[in-house]
């Protein structure tokens, strides 16, 4: 790795530290209403919305309520999203008269953003008209973030409590996570972007005149307006020139702050992060890196406080840091190689691989921003995945094989990372013959039904989607690159959409009927088959007496804890993922060595 690398990572670790701690006594004050500055400004808006919305904030819930509530809330805001994209044409804010988008790719989007997914199937500047960015997608960020923090607010309850049924008010949460974290951060960061060069507009889009004439390719349509295609299936071109280019304006950077803090990564366009009007400068780039792993950070912190330990909360910091620097480091140090297919020709790559990478940015960040954004479940990319080495993008690949808890979406990260948590005391029980105990609470059958439930749930959903899609003609049909990486595309697809990520390799054509019904299913059991049982958990560890600690108590706040909290996550990746991934970026990697 270069000493860029290096320094860049070192700088991020310390302004990430730095900032969190105090994110995540804050996060803590609102959620448990102690008074802050925040809430006596907000607190009169709060209980109108309360009185209008009929919400007695005093009125806690037991957690299948708690569920019930947090689906409606997410199935109405899907139905609100779908809505927005197929009567858009008649709404306001549509300068550019954008038509209704069609069913599948509505549907598809509505559970994506519902979700924390953010997939894109479609190109965001040529599709969706400024209110359906905002009212629709925008809000949705804020609201599908807000999710994930309260469902971890609730999990860490039942840690904190004993011999009670309720794990809190699910309303009350998602307003104060809502209006006391998300939006004044948010509008703060909106700022920072617009001063760094980020749009944020409801003009048309501008045609400018260019100081070069602009040739290309136009392919040549038939009667029916479908491209026409030779003898041998390629598509027929013709030269052509223009003089102009078209602009794209819009609300960006107010998106772009939610997009990035959320852990979202739905972009205004379709080139996402690598975009300059999303991501100008330098500057705006490692900010948006920090803002990803900002909150999930806090959150640990938050849970330390939450439940009486502030060491719980920083080993479980530890575990999730030291996986995302072995990450970083590879990624980094996999895209810094020459391709030693060009290196057989005689061609110098010693700057290493620029292929779908930003000249702005580099390959040191590039390949941080791709490991931060596929640990944290964001998705927002400022280079091409679909671009990298082999093995750069196994690294993306595996990160989220992880299941998304290093570091992690917000809140589902380290929601995530508490049940292997429970599954390591589990493991750890077994072998010394005791009954496992974490915070106090014993772990049974209930709780590791439970665990169980959450952590496969989303490699089922991984390994069966990807196996229908490489069997069903209309899978494979999507495929434009053949062979080992046409298969990691589809991987890295249901990956992706099972894990609520939503960033993918770019080569697949998923806008289709068969993709966006398919991918939809995993997006949605992948976020509500894990949030459901962890509610659950959270309701039966509330409802137990603590324990006093005793001799054979295991300590879950020093470094063994740490190390056996690694092994298990990596180890159920391992034995999870890795079939698949030989078939996928492994092979492409050896193919890349020609046999002498």
């Amino acid at each position: 790795m270069s000493t860029h690398a290096w320094l860049l990572l070192g700088v991020y670790l310390l302004v990430l530290l730095f900032a969190a701690k105090p994110l995540g006594s804050y996060i803590a004050n609102v959620m448990e209403g102690r008074a802050t500055l925040a809430q006596r400004l907000g607190g009169g808006f709060e209980a109108v919305l309360y009185r209008l919305c009929g919400v007695r904030r005093e009125e806690e819930m037991g957690w299948l309520h708690y569920a019930v509530a947090i689906l409606l809330f997410n199935l109405l805001g899907a139905l609100a999203v779908y809505a927005l994209q197929r009567l858009q044409l008649w709404l306001p804010l549509n300068p550019q008269a954008f038509g209704n988008v069609s069913p599948d790719s509505s549907f598809n989007t509505a559970i994506s953003f519902a979700t924390n997914t953010n997939w894109q199937g479609y190109t965001g500047e040529s599709t969706m008209s400024y209110l359906t960015q905002m009212l629709g997608l925008t809000v949705q960020n804020f609201f599908s973030a807000a999710t994930g923090i309260v469902v971890v607010i609730a999990l860490i309850r039942g840690f904190a409590r004993h011999t009670t049924k309720t794990i809190g008010n699910a309303w009350v949460d998602l307003t104060r996570i809502t209006l006391y974290v998300l939006l004044p951060i948010s509008l703060v960061y909106s700022v920072f972007l617009v001063s760094q060069g980020a749009i944020q507009n409801f003009d048309r889009y501008q045609d400018v005149t260019t100081l070069e004439i602009t040739k290309y390719d136009n392919p040549k349509l038939d009667a029916a307006g479908q491209p026409l295609k030779d003898e041998k299936g390629n598509a027929v071109t013709e030269p052509a020139t223009t003089p102009t280019q078209t602009l794209p304006m819009g609300p960006v950077a107010s998106q772009e702050a939610i997009k990035m803090l959320g852990t979202n990564g739905g972009g205004f366009f379709n080139a996402n992060s690598a975009h300059p009007y999303e991501n100008p400068t330098p500057l705006a780039n490692f900010i948006q890196m920090l803002s990803i792993f900002l909150i999930p950070a806090a959150l640990c912190l938050t849970f330390g406080r939450m439940v009486g330990d502030t060491r719980q909360g920083w080993a479980v910091l530890a575990a999730m840091t030291l996986m995302f620097v072995v990450m970083a480091i590879a990624a980094m140090h996999f895209e810094q190689q020459a391709n030693p297919q060009l290196s057989s020709l005689g061609i110098d790559t010693f700057a290493g691989n620029m292929e779908g990478k930003e000249t702005r940015f580099g390959i040191a960040d590039s390949g941080l921003f791709a490991t931060i954004t596929t640990l944290a479940s964001c998705g927002a990319v400022n280079a091409m995945h679909d671009s990298f080495m082999p093995m750069g993008g196994f690294v993306p690949l595996w990160n989220m094989m992880l299941g998304e808890v290093v570091f992690g979406g917000v809140g589902s990260g380290l929601y995530g990372m508490l049940v292997f948590a429970v599954m390591a005391v589990f493991i750890a029980g077994l072998m010394i013959g005791r009954t496992p105990e974490y915070l106090g609470k014993k772990i049974e059958a209930f709780e590791i039904k439970m665990v169980s439930i959450a952590i496969l749930v989303t490699p089922l959903l991984v390994l069966a989607g990807t196996a229908i899609a490489v069997m069903a003609g209309d899978g494979i049909a999507g495929i434009a690159n053949p062979g080992a990486h046409g298969f990691s595309e589809i991987l890295y697809a249901f990956t992706s959409a099972a894990n609520n990520n939503g960033s993918a390799f770019a080569g697949l054509s998923a806008n289709t009927p068969f993709y966006n019904g398919l991918l939809s299913v995993a997006m949605w059991f992948g976020r509500f088959g894990v949030i459901v049982p962890v509610l659950a958990l959270a309701g039966g560890l509330a409802a137990k007496k603590r324990i006093t600690a005793s001799v054979g108590t295991m300590p879950t706040h020093g470094p063994l804890f740490i190390v056996l909290l690694i092994g298990t996550v990596v180890l159920v990746g391992a034995l999870n993922y890795v079939p698949a991934l030989a078939l996928g970026p492994v092979v492409e990697h050896l193919m890349l060595y020609p046999v002498k």
